[in-house]
C-alpha cells in the first residue's frame, strides 16, 4: 500500500492523536478529512490542513445522525479508504457512584458514536473490496485502573465488537486495527473530568481516592510521544516500516506502560485456566 494514496477519515482532530495522524498521513501524501465537534475553535489547524490539500468538517460523534457524514462525503465523490475513531474522553468516577446520566454519555461518544460511523462505511468499502478501519483504544480496556470502569467498559465493548467485525469482512479485504494506547503526551491527561457524585466517606484513604487526587493534581506523567505512536499506526495502516509485512496485523499496543498489562492478562488468562481448566471440560454434555 506504500504507494497508493488513501483517503483518511480521522475524529477528534483538533489536539493530541487525532492531529498527529492527519499530519503524519498527510505528510505521507495522503488525503485527510478531519473533523471535530466544533472547527471554529481551531481556525489556525483548519488552515493548516486545508492548505495541504486535506478537508476539515463538523461532527458531532453524539448525533443520531452522525453516520449521515460519511454517507454525504461519498456521494459527493470522497471514497474513504480509512476510517479512525479516535474521538473521546473520560469521566473518572468509582462504578458505584456514575450517574446514569454520565454512562450514557460515555457509551455514546465511546461506542454507539465509533459504531455508527464504522456501519457507514462498511456498504461502500464493501462494494470496492478494499478498506481500513483503525479504532484508538485503551490499555484501560484491558486492565484499567480505579475510577476508569465505565470508559474501560466502552473501550472493551467496541474492542470485542471489532473482533468479530474482523471476521465478518475479511472476505471482502477489509481491514480492521485496535490500537490498544498507555498514558501519551496528550490533553487527557489535562482536562480531568470527576463523576458529579462525591466520593462516599467509604472510599477515604483508598486507591480510589489517591487515584482521583493524582488525577486533578495534573501530576501525572505521560510514558510516550503521541507523534511516535501516530507514526507506528500509520506505517501499520500503509504496511510502511514497523508495519512492512504486518498489514494482517489486528491488535497493535503501544505506550511502554502497555506491556506489564499485557502480560498481566496472559498471566489473568492462564492462572484461569491452570485453576478451572478441568472445570471447563468436567461440564461437556454427554453424548449417550
Amino acid at each position: 500500500m506504500t504507494t497508493t494514496k488513501l483517503t483518511w477519515l480521522i475524529t477528534g482532530c483538533s489536539s493530541g492523536f487525532g492531529l498527529s495522524l492527519t499530519r503524519a498521513a498527510q505528510a505521507g501524501g495522503h488525503k485527510v478529512i478531519a473533523t471535530s465537534r466544533n472547527p471554529s475553535r481551531n481556525p489556525e489547524l483548519v488552515a493548516e490542513i486545508e492548505s495541504k490539500g486535506g478537508k476539515w468538517i463538523q461532527l458531532d460523534l453524539d448525533s443520531p445522525h452522525s453516520g449521515d457524514v460519511i454517507t454525504e462525503l461519498e456521494r459527493d465523490g470522497h471514497n474513504i479508504d480509512v476510517l479512525v475513531n479516535n474521538a473521546g474522553y473520560s469521566i473518572y468516577a468509582p462504578v458505584e457512584t456514575f450517574t446514569e446520566a454520565e454512562v450514557r454519555a460515555q457509551m455514546e461518544t465511546m461506542y454507539f458514536g465509533p459504531l455508527r460511523l464504522i456501519r457507514a462505511v462498511l456498504p461502500h468499502m464493501r462494494q470496492r473490496k478494499s478498506g481500513v478501519i483503525v479504532n484508538m483504544s485503551s490499555g484501560a480496556s484491558l486492565d484499567g485502573t480505579p475510577t476508569m470502569g465505565v470508559y474501560a467498559g466502552a473501550k472493551a465493548g467496541l474492542d470485542a465488537l471489532t473482533k468479530i467485525l474482523a471476521k465478518e469482512v475479511a472476505p471482502f479485504n477489509i481491514r480492521t486495527l485496535t490500537v490498544v494506547l498507555g498514558t501519551f503526551n496528550t490533553n487527557m491527561l489535562h482536562t480531568v473530568t470527576l463523576g458529579k457524585t462525591p466520593l462516599p466517606d467509604d472510599y477515604k484513604g483508598t486507591f480510589v481516592e489517591k487515584v482521583q487526587g493524582l488525577l486533578v493534581s495534573g501530576k501525572l506523567e505521560p510514558n510516550g510521544d503521541k507523534d511516535k505512536a501516530m507514526q507506528a499506526v500509520y506505517q501499520v495502516v500503509t504496511g510502511e516500516g514497523v508495519g512492512e509485512g504486518r498489514e494482517n496485523e489486528k491488535l497493535l499496543p503501544l505506550g511502554n506502560d502497555m506491556i506489564p498489562r499485557l502480560k498481566g492478562v496472559q498471566d489473568y488468562l492462564s492462572h484461569a485456566l491452570d485453576v478451572f481448566g478441568s472445570a471447563a471440560e468436567s461440564v461437556a454434555l454427554r453424548k449417550d
